[in-house]
């Protein structure tokens, strides 16, 4: 075998770059993904096609016809072969039927009790826009009328009262009845949406079944917004609450709020270090600042006021003092 000799000659590129000219390599953080609180915004967001929603109620109302017929039937020709056992069955249904009446006329007002704080929210906003004092008063008086029931809220409407001849703009008599009656119910209301993301947060992190947080966030955000809504007046049955939660959320992905998004950052930052420990923790810190922030849209939508004087929740806030208590004294 020969072998060359002299030195080695490897020719190189007349340009020379510094490691100092490298480019730059940047970490991105990585981040647990929401997937329970996206698959629960995306269920309850989604909008129904008509065609759907004539299936479901030609349906519903072919079944209940069906039973309601196989049902009188029974009943009668109960009736004609033992009076006895047939009038106890006649008895039974006749306080079935009353008790589905009952649940009824409560639906029916729990819709009237939502439609009437969309209306003064909506009332509100236009006086404030327009600053008519003649319509700002007169949404004091329905937000009187609201919560004069409401012993908790009586020395705040005497408040409300008294000064309401002070003022001589649309936005001062608003922010008097935003600071004296409603700063009160947005504390409660930010207490629950507290809770709400501390429960979704802890059950994402510690529950490893696959479905358990996806069941937490669903029952949780209903939960949520039903009490919300009640807070603030509008106590909602079964399918108002269901079709305020559909509302709620369908405004969520309508505007991409589901993602994350800059409110979040703080939230991200404590759920992109917890990732890095466990994906479940940071998973949880999410869904918890994502909870946070259907609740704060669900504060927007069942509020009788806009915020004129007062802050808006920040999901940031809520979401720090809410997991604030899971490791300390919860506020």
């Amino acid at each position: 075998m020969s072998q060359t000799s002299g030195p080695l000659h490897i020719d190189l590129d007349d340009r020379i770059e510094s490691p100092a000219d490298a480019p730059q390599i940047i970490d991105e953080p990585t981040y647990a993904q929401p997937v329970a609180m996206t698959t629960v915004a995306n269920v309850m967001g989604r909008r129904g096609s008509s065609l759907a929603k004539w299936f479901w109620g030609l349906l519903l109302s072919l079944t209940g016809f069906v039973v309601s017929l196989a049902a009188w039937d029974y009943v009668t020709g109960l009736l004609t072969r033992n009076p006895v056992l047939g009038g106890i069955v006649t008895v039974l249904f006749l306080g079935f039927v009353l008790v589905l009446l009952i649940i009824a006329l409560r639906e029916v007002a729990s819709f009237r009790r939502l439609k009437r704080l969309d209306g003064i929210a909506r009332r509100a906003s236009g006086a404030a826009a327009s600053g008519d004092i003649k319509a700002a008063r007169g949404v004091l008086k329905e937000i009187g009328a609201l919560y004069a029931g409401r012993p908790e809220l009586a020395a705040g409407l005497a408040k409300v009262k008294s000064r309401e001849g002070e003022v001589f703009d649309a936005d001062g008599l608003l922010g008097i009845a935003e600071a004296e009656v409603l700063r009160s119910l947005d504390e409660q209301a930010a207490a629950e949406v507290r809770a709400a993301a501390r429960q979704v947060a802890t059950v994402t992190a510690i529950v490893p079944l696959a479905l358990a947080d996806v069941v937490t966030a669903l029952t949780a955000n209903l939960r949520m917004i039903r009490r919300v809504a009640e807070i603030y007046g509008g106590r909602s049955g079964t399918l108002g609450n269901w079709r305020l939660a559909r509302s709620v959320f369908a405004h969520l992905v309508a505007t991409g709020a589901v993602a994350v998004g800059d409110d979040l950052i703080g939230s991200i930052a404590g759920g992109g270090v917890l990732s890095k420990v466990s994906r479940r923790f940071g998973e949880g810190v999410i869904n918890g600042a994502l909870t946070a922030r259907v609740g704060v849209a669900a504060i927007e939508v069942c509020r009788p006021l806009p915020f004129v004087v007062g802050k808006k929740p920040q999901v940031h806030d809520l979401v720090g003092r809410a997991l604030a208590g899971l490791f300390g004294k919860s506020t």
